[in-house]
């Protein structure tokens, strides 16, 4: 049994907020992602009224064996979802929403029309939220990856995971070069859209491997990288192999902006949607970031 390091120590405090917040959450019945996967940063995030969408149901047809999300047959799409998640992210005054889900191999899209519904309900009620999608591979299905960039998202996030060695024994059911295609696609046809991805470190994996992954993320188009530290949310899932110390994150985060990243956001508690409403809200910073240059946008136009 892995004995955490001294920085992996966080104090939890149980405001006024994360009560509200938990209670907003209940009231709308929505999921968030935050409490499916066990996230050590919720109360943290919750505290601040901030939340990840997990849509499409709480099932999952795929068996990563880092992941804590429930297996099993899912059901249907909720059509009421989206109606319910803008009351959600009206009671939280959210400004920055994140849109995830389980993966729906069984869905003939791969859940891809669910996504678009969720955008559009966004959109109508708002056209100055930013919306941020985390999404499954598709199976690799183009078509729905073209018609969820078609909607326009602002961020398009696809997680990598783990380095290309360890998709075996950590990813089985997914392949590392899809998820590759799946980020290059979106960068070709999402052209307003900043393309993003994350992975854990501590399964096992060599330093060169991660800087290699890096490489190949922002030859697929990556504009945005997040890494993180893998905490084994039970014991059902796989034990951790190595604490990446502070300074190991540091040096990951200098070494991605040298390779071209336009944001790197690193270190032992990094998730893919950690602080993304502090990151992104800020108005001068969101112009810092998103003015980066469209060049490919527009040889793809």
């Amino acid at each position: 049994m892995n004995t955490f390091p001294r920085w992996l120590k966080k104090t939890l405090s149980f405001d006024n907020a994360v009560h509200e917040t938990k209670a907003i959450v209940e009231s709308a019945r929505v999921r968030t992602v935050c409490e499916s996967s066990l996230c050590p940063n919720t109360n943290e995030c919750y505290s601040r009224r901030f939340v990840a969408f997990l849509i499409l149901g709480a099932r999952c047809t795929r068996n990563c064996a880092f992941c804590s999300a429930a297996k099993g047959d899912p059901l249907p799409p909720d059509s009421e979802e989206p109606r319910r998640i803008v009351d959600a992210v009206i009671r939280l005054h959210l400004g920055h929403v994140v849109i995830t889900s389980v993966t729906r191999d069984d869905l003939e899209d791969g859940g891809a029309e669910h996504f678009i519904r969720v955008m559009e309900e966004l959109r109508s009620y708002s056209r100055d939220i930013m919306i941020e999608l985390l999404v499954p591979d598709f199976r690799g299905n183009r078509d729905a990856i073209r018609r969820v960039c078609a909607a326009s998202p602002d961020i398009f996030g696809h997680n990598i995971e783990t380095v290309h060695r360890l998709y075996p024994a950590v990813r089985p059911g997914a392949d590392y070069r899809r998820s590759l295609d799946v980020l290059s696609r979106a960068k070709d046809y999402a052209l307003k859209a900043m393309i993003k991805s994350s992975l854990l470190v501590g399964f096992g994996e060599e330093r060169e491997e991660v800087m290699e992954c890096m490489r190949d993320l922002k030859d697929a188009g990556c504009d945005i990288i997040a890494i993180g530290q893998y905490l084994r949310p039970s014991r059902d899932q796989l034990p951790v192999h190595t604490f990446i110390r502070p300074e190991e994150f540091s040096a990951y985060k200098e070494a991605a902006y040298k390779i071209g990243f336009a944001l790197a956001i690193t270190g032992p508690f990094v998730r893919s949607s950690y602080e993304a409403n502090c990151i992104y809200g800020n108005d001068l910073r969101r112009k810092e970031i998103f003015g980066h240059d469209k060049s490919r946008a527009a040889a793809v136009s």
